[in-house]
């Protein structure tokens, strides 16, 4: 596939990281260089993301992992995101007259976050470096500061409009940051260097535990910090094209990928994916895998049922591959970085994402550290009696869905995902096709840099399946004209994005090859890397 940018694979005998940000990947790759593991690597790359990246992460936020340990055994799958606190009461939420929580300003929409508890599940586990070793990279780069990225910087603008204390990382009175531009985060700075001498403690129990029950006003309470967040679960996983796909389970939205790979196997995709028919089935095949996220996505959910073949054969049935199906009836009404690590020396791999939930998060920031709060407890609904109802100790409904490939005999193949809020399914669905499906096979560079769709609602990312799957499908400007008036003709309502937006996606991918892995880093991000040794 011919794409409009100059984008190749990236092949390395030994090891490779992708990430939105070349700081964070070099440093994977040099922890992975000096002996760490996989794991190491991926847990040092997120940690200077945490740094330099608070746009879209950080230790204010969630994480959720898939480790593939090298052999033919099914993947450690880790949810680390956080719970409400101990003060949620959806009653006092809907008092104040709202119908659902504010993404930003109102401190319903922070749970405790569960990035750090992530971080050290994760070492425990699979770590092969000390602790100081592999957050060493993230600690220098806050204390002796790190160059301003063009998306950071026009991110930073928001910032003027806070009211409260604490975004002086970023703004020196009204003066912009510029791309280039130099920050210090000594609070980060301390952060990461009690977790180190403290271990959980000393994030948790220190000085930004405190600061987070101060902010929270009484959403908050000592003993919401003192039980670890991070919980080792089951894999979620579906047979499709000659692999096995995985996901984490709920309260994860994952099982779309799955669901949708499972009906887009079914359908009779073109050869070629400039064929509008190619994304008008995969737009009809997300679009029921969706059919009712909003009813049944809850930590509690069924993973397994929401992707049984008798659940989803009528959704597959009911795809016309000429026109759009009118869906509706049963609904009530990207701040994310995604990045990769694999090792091909012992064949572990890491599928990691970790997220504010929407740009720099709640916008409400913890006041000693300047560490920016995640707004995730927006996925909750005050819907009285749901089982995703705003309440304490609860998990929000989340739309991180990392994934994680392997053959049908357990070995290793890809590690892909994306940020995007709800559009995350959507793009890693599309890269399986372009990589697995009929008569397609395209390598990491070209699938990564390909058009994509993405399914919108009221906002690009978000509240796609608000309007019954009513939706818009956005297109990349560089998609073929082809498919604009291919998907109109079959009744889709469809715009375009503006050219390389991040409103499709920061994806990344890598893959085994014969003598070593290959991949390659989303050309939407700006500034992300595939780096490899």
């Amino acid at each position: 596939m011919t794409t409009l940018a100059p984008f190749v694979t990236r092949y390395a005998p030994n090891g490779m990281v992708c990430s939105v940000d070349h700081l964070a990947s070099n440093a994977g790759v040099s922890v992975m260089r000096i002996g760490g593991s996989a794991v190491d690597g991926a847990i040092a790359t997120s940690a200077v993301l945490a740094v330099t990246t608070q746009h879209m992460c950080g230790m204010g936020g969630d994480l959720f992992a898939l480790v593939h340990t090298g052999g033919t055994d099914a993947p450690a799958v880790l949810n680390s995101s956080g719970r409400a606190g101990s003060g949620a009461d959806a009653d006092r939420v809907r008092s104040e007259g709202l119908d659902r929580i504010p993404r930003t300003g109102h401190i319903a929409a922070v749970p405790v976050p569960g990035c750090v508890d992530g971080w050290l599940a994760l070492h425990e586990r699979f770590g092969r470096l000390p602790l100081r070793d592999v957050l060493a990279p993230a600690h220098a780069l806050a204390v002796d500061g790190f160059t301003v990225s063009p998306t950071l910087a026009g991110s930073a603008r928001r910032l003027f409009d806070l009211t409260v204390p604490g975004a002086g990382d970023y703004i020196d009175g009204r003066t912009a940051l510029r791309a280039g531009d130099r920050v210090v985060r000594p609070g980060v700075a301390r952060a990461l260097a009690a977790i180190v001498q403290h271990g959980r403690d000393g994030f948790y129990g220190g000085e930004f535990g405190e600061g987070l029950i101060e902010a929270g006003g009484g959403e908050f309470v000592p003993a919401d910090l003192e039980t670890p967040l991070a919980d080792w679960v089951d894999g979620l996983a579906v047979e499709v094209w000659h692999r096995r796909i995985w996901t984490v389970p709920p309260n994860s939205q994952g099982y779309l990928t799955l669901a949708g790979s499972w009906i887009a196997e079914r359908l009779p995709l073109p050869d070629a994916a400039d064929d509008p028919a190619w994304p008008h089935l995969l737009v009809e095949a997300a679009r029921q895998a969706g059919f009712d996220r909003q009813d049944v996505l809850h930590e509690h959910a069924d993973g397994r049922a929401l992707i049984a073949p008798d659940r989803l054969t009528p959704r597959l049935d009911a795809i016309d591959p000429e026109r759009a199906a009118t869906l509706g009836g049963s609904f009530d009404g990207g701040g994310t970085i995604y990045l990769c690590a694999a090792d091909a020396r012992d064949g572990m791999a890491v599928s990691l994402i970790q997220s504010n939930y929407s740009g720099f998060g709640s916008m409400i920031i913890e006041p000693r550290t300047r560490i920016f709060l995640q707004n995730r407890g927006a996925g909750f609904n005050l819907v009285p009696g749901h089982p995703a109802e705003y309440g304490p100790g609860r998990r929000p409904p989340h739309t991180l869905a990392p994934a994680l490939v392997t053959k049908l005999d357990g070995t290793f193949d890809a590690v892909l995902g994306t940020m995007g809020g709800d559009s995350q399914p959507q793009v890693v669905l599309q890269l399986l096709a372009r990589i697995y499906g009929p008569g397609v096979a395209e390598e990491p560079g070209d699938a990564i840099a390909a058009p994509r769709f993405v399914l919108t609602g009221s906002q690009p990312g978000y509240d796609v399946w608000d309007d019954g799957g009513r939706v818009t499908v956005s297109l990349d400007a560089h998609a073929p004209r082809a498919w604009a008036d291919g998907l109109a003709a079959r009744g889709h309502r469809v715009d375009r994005l503006r050219p390389w937006s991040s409103d499709a996606g920061h994806a990344h991918l890598i893959t085994g090859v014969e003598g070593g892995v290959a991949g390659a880093a989303d050309p939407r991000s700006h500034g992300g890397a595939a780096a490899g040794f």
